[in-house]
């Protein structure tokens, strides 16, 4: 009786800490309403209704716990440092990630090996110790990869807000205004957090007496989109060849969109190029399913 309770725990332990370390967090119901009525706000106070290092007490010791012992192992996870920036995520969020899918794919395979044990099948000791180290490896690796590919996904994101935004910096200084108030006017009426982030990045270039395609430069630099640098170096020439800047910020506006389609068409035809496996899959089993009758008369009159 023992036996089984402590192995129902092992399992349940390890199921649990696993849907823990691989579920997102849920956004508080604050944040949610924040950013529901974000259209109906004027300026651009709230920069990401939900962000991922809002952690709970204890997640948070234990990311500055786990990020303690890398650092004094020599790992400074400097690798995934920019896209955190990007996804608007602390390194103690991802060291409680990893630390708790390690915790779970690594309990796992002994909480199954002990399931088995019960029902009468035994495993042995290696399988589970390999399985266990195998898991816990990719467990570790895991949210690296998340964190990437939501990365990446924002990246596109802000370099299309990039491209909107520099079309609506070439129409302000088409229409006379200078480069500062054309860089500020076109956030106006903006909406988004990637046109928060360009707000905020020149709100603190004002207070801070900096030029604001320095600030943009800076924050192009900062979230790994080259095309922010590409506007701030237009704009320092903005001041002694207007006409040719707002010719070089359109060229490069229509020269984004032309970059957008063709990804949209090559992730397209990277889609299509995967279904053909599946779709030859469910037509082999169809024709098996139709000749299986035919199959088993045949065997049977042999």
């Amino acid at each position: 009786m023992t036996a089984s309770v402590l192995a129902g725990g092992l399992v349940g332990l390890g199921v649990f800490l696993l849907a823990l370390g691989l579920a997102r967090p849920t956004p508080p119901l604050s944040a949610t309403l924040a950013r529901v009525h974000a259209g109906a706000t004027s300026g651009h106070a709230v920069e990401d209704a939900w962000r991922g290092d809002d952690l709970p007490g204890w997640r948070e010791r234990l990311g500055r716990s786990v990020l303690a012992g890398l650092y004094a192992a020599g790992i400074k996870l400097s690798s995934v440092r920019e896209d955190l920036r990007v996804t608007g995520r602390s390194v103690e969020s991802l060291c409680a990630s990893k630390a708790l899918t390690v915790a779970g794919a690594a309990l796992a395979p002994p909480a199954l090996a002990a399931v088995l044990a019960l029902a009468g099948i035994s495993v042995g000791v290696l399988i589970p110790a390999w399985l266990s180290v195998t898991l816990a490896a990719a467990g570790a690796v895991l949210p690296d990869i998340r964190v990437r590919a939501q990365a990446a996904r924002r990246r596109r994101g802000f370099r299309h807000a990039v491209g909107a935004y520099l079309t609506q910096v070439a129409i302000s200084l088409a229409g006379g205004a200078a480069p500062e108030e054309a860089l500020h006017k076109s956030l106006s009426a903006s909406r988004g957090w990637a046109f928060a982030r360009l707000a905020a990045a020149l709100d603190r270039a004002r207070l801070a007496g900096q030029a604001p395609w320095v600030a943009l430069g800076q924050l192009g630099t900062e979230l790994g989109v080259s095309e922010l640098g590409e506007l701030a170096a237009s704009m320092s020439l903005a001041g002694t060849e207007g006409a040719r800047v707002r010719e070089s910020l359109t060229a490069k506006a229509a020269a984004l969109r032309r970059h957008e389609l063709a990804e949209a068409e090559t992730a397209a035809a990277a889609a299509t190029e995967r279904m053909v496996l599946p779709i030859a899959l469910l037509a082999f089993g169809f024709v098996v399913f139709l000749l299986y009758p035919a199959l088993t008369q045949v065997v049977d009159a042999l």
